[in-house]
């Protein structure tokens, strides 16, 4: 039988909590007392080829987050390294320039340098350059006369450019998340807490820092987590600023809420809810007596808590 709201009010200074103690206590001590620590270290992790990001999955249920959100390749604050940059072709983000190249012109999407010797023949006011077209396909090379350089050329770096040329470098993982109570240990209960956390760690939270330098120009990034929303997969999302203290069912806050990072209220009814973690990055770059930042987001794979109503044992 369910238990009415106005009996666990009554019930509320010894057996609620007595009841919150045993539940928590049995949905991560089934297990020896690190288990669901473990839980958080263990799952997957596939870092494709070429790409500094990685997704990382729990191991319950595993499905893999996408760790830059809605624009995998854009630089919005939610793509994944690489940014919107000032140069580009044919939808792809190149460099505005290349030290073989020369400097990228995106009205015809050739790179130019100066020809070198120049023609004796050359006219006056006139220079020839090799052009490399189709975005810089070295299979279409050509030199051209022009009376004058093309848009673009000679211009200085860009200081937001190299700033993403340095986000590439360096990796912001997504978030290794873990909760108490989690379905694959032992059921929760209706209106009693929920723990949540992530891994700690630079690669996870920050600092991280990196460089890029151009013609001169150095800039610096420094990258760190702002804050952590979790989507409690009922509508629900709770934020919170930094990783969260791990559940120990023998710790002297067993039984009660988080002191950092939880769902105090719990869950209103009986069911089966799927959780997933997104960390809010924030990029700091300087250099070339400028400044600015560039948002990004990762996010965890899903883990699922089953909440099931209290029964209350009548004699």
């Amino acid at each position: 039988m369910a238990t009415h709201p106005g009996l666990l009010a009554a019930a509320r200074p010894a057996r609620l909590l007595a009841a919150i103690g045993v539940v928590l206590a049995l949905a991560v001590a089934a297990a020896p007392p690190t288990a669901t620590v473990a839980a958080a270290r263990e799952g997957g992790i596939e870092c494709p080829i070429g790409q500094n990001d990685c997704d990382v999955w729990d191991d319950d249920p595993g499905t893999p987050g996408n760790p830059g959100g809605g624009n995998p390749g854009g630089g919005d604050g939610d793509g994944s390294s690489g940014g919107s940059g000032t140069c580009q072709y044919h939808g792809e983000v190149l460099p505005c320039y290349d030290e073989d190249l020369g400097w990228f012109n995106n009205g015809d999407g050739c790179y130019y340098k100066l020809a070198q010797p120049q023609p004796e023949d050359t006219p006056e006011g006139i220079q020839w350059y090799v052009a490399t077209c189709n975005g810089g396909d070295l299979g279409s090379v050509d030199t051209v006369p022009l009376a004058e350089p093309p848009p673009g050329y000679g211009a200085p770096p860009d200081p937001e450019e190299l700033a993403r040329r340095a986000l590439a470098s360096i990796s912001l993982l997504p978030p290794r998340a873990a909760i108490a109570p989690r379905k694959d240990v032992g059921p929760g209960l209706v209106g009693l807490p929920v723990w949540m956390w992530a891994s700690p760690g630079q690669a996870y939270f920050g600092t991280l820092k990196a460089s890029a330098s151009d013609r001169g120009l150095t800039v610096s990034i420094a990258a760190k987590v702002d804050k952590i929303v979790w989507d409690m997969g009922n509508g629900d999302k709770v934020t919170c600023h930094g990783p969260g203290t791990p559940y120990d069912p023998q710790g002297p806050k067993a039984g009660g809420p988080s002191p950092d990072c939880g769902y105090d209220g719990g869950y209103a009814k009986a069911d089966t809810y799927e959780i997933f973690a997104t960390t809010h990055w924030n990029v700091h770059w300087t250099g070339g007596n400028q400044s600015g930042d560039i948002p990004q987001t990762r996010t965890s794979g899903i883990i699922q808590v089953q909440i099931d109503e209290l029964q209350v044992v009548t004699r």
